[in-house]
């Protein structure tokens, strides 16, 4: 688990391929200072494990999915990735619960200076739509920001303080450049919920042995048991 707050920026050093898996070799002092073999590293919001550790950075490894999901087949030597170390038991929750697990590929629209800061627009695959919820949470590259308010109509826009540009990235990113997206855990959650409900799918609370207790039509009476809205997706 993460927060989607990154901690450092590491500089892709070499990639080498073996069969189906990619090697990275990431140089990250920071994130190295505190990191075991076998630990969870988000790199550009994908969950990775180190398989190796240095003074100076770690490497990691990457699967087939996980490159067929994300950006990474794109990363060059050379290239800044955004570095967050898994939670542990006592950290500061102060971003969003982020998983690491990508949910897609956006495309950057436009990222346009507004109110003293950056609004970035992304596109995103039709089927996430319904996972954006207005001031909700997305990772994008594995960073934590607030949804501005909808419809939607295909593309989110995220408000970026000058802070977080610093921090990030993002200064470079273009029209046309693609980020890996991972829509917020909870709406996720709650709208897999609501589509179970609806079809029938999952426990059903069994009711009182007297009479008059909760039953499922009166539960969905009540609202409940409704997919969410989807909105524009």
């Amino acid at each position: 688990m993460f927060t989607g707050l990154i901690r450092e920026i590491g500089i892709l050093r070499a990639t080498t391929a073996r069969g189906g898996v990619v090697r990275l070799d990431i140089t990250a002092p920071v994130t190295a200072e505190d990191l075991g073999v076998g630990d969870s590293v988000a790199v550009n919001g994908i969950c990775l494990t180190a398989i190796a550790v240095g003074d100076r950075g770690f490497s990691a490894e990457a699967a087939t999915e996980t490159r067929r999901l994300t950006t990474l087949d794109s990363w060059r030597t050379g290239r800044r990735l955004h570095l967050e170390r898994a939670l542990r038991v006592g950290d500061p929750l102060d971003g969003h619960m982020v998983q690491g697990h990508i949910d897609g590929l956006g495309t950057v629209r436009s990222l346009r200076r507004a109110a003293g800061g950056w609004m970035l627009t992304v596109s995103y695959p039709r089927d996430l739509g319904r996972f954006l919820v207005p001031k909700g949470a997305v990772a994008v590259d594995g960073v934590s920001l607030t949804v501005d308010r909808g419809p939607f109509n295909g593309v989110f826009t995220v408000n970026l303080i000058p802070h977080t540009m610093e921090k990030t990235t993002f200064a470079k990113l273009g029209p046309g450049d693609k980020v890996n997206l991972e829509m917020d855990v909870l709406v996720k959650a709650a709208v897999q919920r609501g589509d179970s409900a609806a079809a029938g799918v999952g426990p059903v609370p069994a009711a009182p042995a007297t009479g008059g207790g909760l039953t499922m039509d009166k539960i969905r009476a009540s609202g409940f048991g409704r997919s969410m809205d989807k909105g524009s997706s």
